[in-house]
């Protein structure tokens, strides 16, 4: 089933909760990502008019409600994008939790349903559940969350929940709730997808599978009498020029080891997760052949779960890729870049002109000494000005 183009997107940030530095996979280059570099990074990406920032989840991270709820304040539109955990939450609690931090956050809250996909993590958590089983849990608490921020008295009995007289009595700001995001590659995550969701989110795996993807997605969602948006999650490695951008990408995973890689492998093959199956199949563990499609390297997934695929290039080979990308129906883009405070402003800098958004840029407004313009020559001369004229 085709999914007409979209004429324009939504670029998101993403709070490195998990640790952030400048290369992948050793200690050399890392930095401490405490509250005041998460405060940064979420201001920075609220100033340079991202439209919001992904939160991740899961033990390797710091709980994203509680950084959600703290950050939100000390950011003026900035929208969070933050996970409910189907089968570690009740979706009662989750209700409650979604409508509060809705109204904290003056309605600039995104809810991401992560259903999990590391048994040994998942076991961790005290969930025993088959892959299958874990998406039934999904159906079943969705069914029971959504209606709770739609304002219904829910009573529910189904195989793996049991709620009665459920209500939710502080409403969230969005009416009916925040949009829920989600993503999941195997037939029982898009049978889910199609008939609970909002935006169904893909990795970046090249253009052609994620068109397959899409109009799998949609042609389960359309038999169900529904119809998705969707978005990708990617990072980028953006420089002034092709080669810097290729140089960049090479010093990254400098000083990865072939032990340290078939030790990341070894984790990720534990998870009975479909999507990490299909992301670890774009380089097989393998650092030789990482460019998979024009502009998009694989390298990142030798070491680092879930998302592995970067866009990498200058900038106008960047927004083409975007571009491309849009041309297959995806409007929703959440980006990331090590590390992540530097990269926000650089791709915002380069790359914000060149593509069709939907959300606010920085202005220009005249100021000599602020805004992208740099510093006064000899303290009496306006820099000349290059504008880019957005497309």
């Amino acid at each position: 089933m085709s999914v007409a183009p979209a004429q324009s997107a939504n670029v998101l940030w993403f709070l490195p909760t998990h640790g952030d530095g400048r290369y992948l996979g050793t200690a050399t280059g890392g930095r401490q990502t405490d509250f005041a570099y998460l405060r940064q990074i979420a201001q920075a990406a609220d100033t340079l008019g991202y439209y919001g920032v992904l939160l991740p989840t899961g033990r390797s991270c710091e709980d994203s409600w509680i950084v959600a709820s703290a950050v939100a304040p000390l950011t003026q539109n900035l929208r969070y994008l933050v996970a409910v955990r189907p089968g570690l939450q009740s979706p009662t609690l989750a209700a409650r939790m979604t409508a509060t931090l809705d109204r904290v956050s003056n309605g600039r809250l995104l809810v991401n349903v992560v259903t999990g996909g590391d048994p040994v993590e998942n076991v961790g958590d005290g969930i025993f559940l088959s892959h299958d089983e874990r998406y039934e849990v999904t159906r079943e608490f969705l069914c029971v969350y959504s209606a709770l921020l739609r304002g219904e008295t829910v009573r529910h009995e189904g195989k793996h929940i049991r709620i009665e007289d459920g209500q939710l009595l502080y409403p969230s700001t969005q009416a009916g709730g925040p949009p829920l995001y989600f993503g999941g590659s195997s037939p029982a995550a898009i049978d889910v997808a199609a008939e609970t969701i909002d935006k169904y989110l893909t990795w970046g795996e090249p253009p052609a599978a994620v068109a397959e993807k899409i109009a799998t997605v949609s042609a389960a969602a359309k038999t169900a009498g529904r119809k998705l948006s969707f978005g990708i999650r990617l990072h980028v490695i953006v420089r002034e020029t092709e080669a810097e951008a290729w140089a960049a990408a090479d010093k990254l995973i400098s000083h990865l080891d072939d032990a340290t890689i078939a030790k990341s492998q070894q984790i990720f093959a534990r998870m009975d997760s479909e999507g990490q199956r299909r992301m670890s199949a774009l380089h097989g563990g393998n650092r030789d052949k990482l460019e998979i499609s024009p502009n998009l390297w694989a390298g990142v997934g030798l070491v680092r779960g879930g998302a592995g695929t970067a866009l990498v290039g200058s900038p106008e080979q960047v927004a083409d890729r975007i571009k491309e990308y849009m041309a297959l129906g995806i409007d929703s883009f959440i980006l990331s870049g090590y590390p992540h405070l530097e990269e926000a402003y650089r791709f915002a800098e380069l790359v914000f002109p060149l593509l069709p958004l939907n959300h606010g840029k920085p202005v220009i407004n005249g100021i000599v000494n602020n805004g992208p313009f740099g510093e006064t020559i000899a303290n009496d001369a306006k820099p000349a000005q290059k504008r880019v004229a957005s497309s």
